[in-house]
C-alpha cells in the first residue's frame, strides 16, 4: 500500500508560481519543491525572488528566478516561455500574485479598485492563458488558482458593509 502522502508527489514535474517573492508565494514555492517539483518563480521584486529560489534550492530541487509583472501579458508570456526554456514544461500554476487594499470601501477611488482588480483578477487570467498555450494536452486539469473571482467580490462586499455600518452610526 503507499502511503497517501506518497500519491501527491510531484517529482520530474514543473510548477511557475506568481508573488513568489513574499507571504503565500514562498510557502507555496517551498512546499511544491519539498513535494519534488521545480519550481519557476514570478514576481516584480527580483531581490526577493532570489531569495526563494535559494529556499527552493535548499530542498533540493531547481529553481528559476525570473522578475514579471503579471498584469502584463507579454510578462506572463515571458514567464511561462522561461520555464519552457529552463524546464521544458509546465505543469502546474500557481496564480498567487495579488494585492488587497488598505482603502476603505466608501473612500476607494475607481483607479484604487480598478489596480487591484487588474492585479487580483486579470492578472491570473493572463498567467492561466500563457501557460495553457505551453502546457501539453490534459495538463490544463493540474492549475491550481489560489484565489477565486468570488473570494475577491465577496471580501469587497464585506468592506461595503462594514463601511456602510460604520457611517450609520451616530
Amino acid at each position: 500500500m503507499i502511503p497517501v502522502l506518497d500519491s501527491f508527489r510531484l517529482d520530474g514535474r514543473v510548477a511557475i508560481v506568481t508573488g513568489a517573492s513574499s507571504g503565500l508565494g514562498v510557502q507555496f514555492a517551498r512546499a511544491l519543491a519539498q513535494a519534488g517539483a521545480d519550481v519557476v518563480l514570478g514576481a516584480r521584486r527580483e531581490d526577493r525572488l532570489v531569495q526563494t529560489r535559494r529556499l527552493v534550492e535548499a530542498e533540493g530541487r531547481r529553481g528559476l528566478a525570473v522578475r514579471a509583472d503579471v498584469t502584463k501579458p507579454e510578462d506572463c508570456t515571458a514567464l511561462a516561455s522561461a520555464a519552457m526554456s529552463a524546464f521544458g514544461r509546465v505543469d502546474v500554476l500557481v496564480n498567487n500574485a495579488g494585492v488587497g487594499t488598505a482603502v476603505p470601501a466608501l473612500k476607494e477611488t475607481p483607479e484604487q479598485f480598478r489596480s487591484v482588480v487588474d492585479l487580483n483578477l486579470n492578472a491570473s487570467y493572463w498567467m492561466a492563458q500563457a501557460c495553457a498555450r505551453v502546457m501539453q494536452p490534459g495538463q490544463l486539469d493540474h492549475q491550481h488558482q489560489q484565489r477565486s473571482c468570488a473570494h475577491e467580490y465577496g471580501l469587497a462586499a464585506g468592506r461595503l458593509h462594514r463601511e456602510q455600518g460604520r457611517r450609520d452610526r451616530p
